[in-house]
């Protein structure tokens, strides 16, 4: 089972790689991934229902000298991929936006990687929506449509329930049945016909 070949010029910004079982990089496995940008130079994504162990939000604040308001809820940290460990991104919703610095990826999506967020968050005036990962995955030119191709990763359309209100053992299994795949069906082992 396979999606389509990407047609020519479509790219898949703000769009979910699934990965499927048997992929091979433990690093990835049953992995979902926000994709930030896609083009021809290569792409990057989050990967968006992997808690980053030992650390929280409150945590990172602390490290970063950060003061949050009492009231100010927290935002789950994730390990966002291999590129990178100590480098942060926030996804988060289209409803904040730092000039210059944040990334619209798609209606509804962006993405900021300054420390203006985590402040604007700290003190309540953050976005509607967030999550952290530290670190990213990336991809050279070509080498995403090659994995696709090869079976690595299934596609869906990027949902903000998904992204932000499931919890991260959900995601998986929600993001296939979002595009009517049911993850008990999925087998290691290909067939060749």
């Amino acid at each position: 089972m396979t999606d389509a070949p990407l047609p020519e010029g479509k790219f898949l910004d703000g769009h979910l790689l699934i990965a499927m079982p048997g992929m091979g990089d433990t690093r990835f496995e049953r992995s979902v991934i926000f994709l930030c940008a896609h083009s021809d130079e290569g792409a990057m994504g989050l990967i968006v229902n992997k808690p980053a162990p030992d650390l929280s939000f409150t945590d990172l604040l602390t490290q970063l000298k950060i003061e949050p308001r009492v009231d100010v809820k927290g935002i789950r940290v994730h390990f966002g991929g291999p590129v990178e460990h100590g480098r942060g991104f926030v996804l988060h919703s289209a409803d904040y936006s730092v000039e210059e610095s944040s990334l619209a990826v798609s209606p509804g999506f962006a993405m900021t990687a300054t420390v203006d967020i985590l402040q604007d968050i700290a003190r309540g005036a953050g976005p509607a929506q967030a999550l952290l990962a530290l670190g990213y995955a990336g991809w050279g030119p070509g080498q995403l449509e090659s994995e696709i191709q090869a079976n690595g990763w299934l596609t869906a359309p990027a949902d903000a329930d998904l992204v932000f209100g499931r919890s991260d053992p959900e995601k998986w299994g929600a993001a296939l049945r979002s595009i009517s795949i049911d993850p008990r069906l999925l087998s290691i082992e290909g067939g060749r016909a």
